[in-house]
């Protein structure tokens, strides 16, 4: 990993994606959460369960439950999923029962990684109500293999979208908060070539890292440096920026075509997916490299010793 990771918190701070889901589970008219719009809206993951780009693991067990049946049952997860996001670290830390405004937290960010949330959405369907994810998202977290510095990023600062409801002034903004960030996804086959699936900016977000992390500490929990805040999937509004294969398949309904002839609902043993992004100035690049990871079959007997 490129830094001891202290603590992680991932958000779902993209309104494109936010929505979409919403409608795939609540139809659009009640697409939205009712506090979506005034807060960015976070749960805390494992920092144990970041790993580094590269690194394989297997398709997690879970109890699920399928429509028509009466009990759950625990098995290998049958929706496995990705979802593309930007991860902001934290470099200062702040002090306990203080909160930070906006610009403090953007003074407090060091840098930003790639950042892949896993998510078996099976196990999430079950497990979330009433208080939101758990194992569904415990597998693991695959960030880029070095961090960019908020420094570098600093010629491709841009606003975030017009407000369609007044934020409280805790998270208002004295400038621009975003970035502009050019993201791809990548799905390679096992044992074949990769085809480019979506292709998406970091501007399209709803809330910035600096609104995250300020939010994070209106309770007072002190953030400490190496803390890492996932920005949620970071979709556009057209079907081929969407940032999760969820919203792709939609529900898995469309598959979503490869370039060798095969389609996918969502992932199957052995693909591999490789999230891309780079900042693009006049005559230079900033390259996140690569943040990838490799889906690799369920043990046949996770409690086999």
């Amino acid at each position: 990993l490129p830094f001891r990771v202290a603590e992680y918190t991932d958000f779902y701070a993209g309104r494109n994606h936010a929505f979409n889901v919403g409608a795939l589970f609540r139809g659009p008219e009640n697409a939205l959460p009712p506090n979506w719009l005034h807060m960015p809206v976070g749960y805390n993951g494992r920092a144990s369960s970041v790993v580094v780009s590269g690194t394989e693991f297997h398709r997690p067990w879970g109890q699920l439950k399928g429509a028509g049946f009466e009990r759950p049952v625990f098995a290998p997860s049958r929706r496995f999923d990705f979802e593309l996001e930007l991860g902001a670290v934290v470099g200062l830390p702040s002090a306990a029962g203080r909160p930070v405004t906006v610009a403090e937290a953007d003074a407090m960010i060091f840098g930003y990684v790639l950042l892949n949330d896993w998510s078996a959405r099976d196990i999430q369907a079950w497990e979330a109500q009433p208080l939101g994810p758990f194992q569904a998202k415990a597998t693991a977290t695959t960030i880029s293999p070095w961090i960019v510095m908020k420094d570098a990023l600093e010629p491709f600062r841009v606003s975030t979208p017009p407000r369609e409801a007044e934020l409280l002034p805790y998270l208002h903004e004295d400038g621009p908060m975003l970035y502009d960030i050019a993201l791809e996804v990548g799905l390679a086959p096992e044992g074949g070539a990769e085809s480019v699936i979506s292709r998406t900016n970091y501007r399209e977000m709803y809330y910035s890292a600096a609104q995250l992390l300020a939010h994070h500490t209106t309770a007072g929990a002190p953030m400490r440096t190496g803390d890492l805040l996932g920005s949620g999937t970071i979709s556009g509004a057209t079907k081929d920026s969407r940032g999760s294969m969820l919203e792709l398949s939609w529900g898995g309904r469309e598959p979503v075509a490869l370039d060798d002839g095969t389609a996918r609902r969502f992932l199957l043993d052995g693909d591999r997916v490789t999230l891309r992004g780079a900042a693009t100035g006049d005559g230079y690049t900033i390259g996140f490299g690569e943040c990838a990871g490799r889906l690799l079959p369920a043990l046949a007997d996770p409690y086999a010793r």
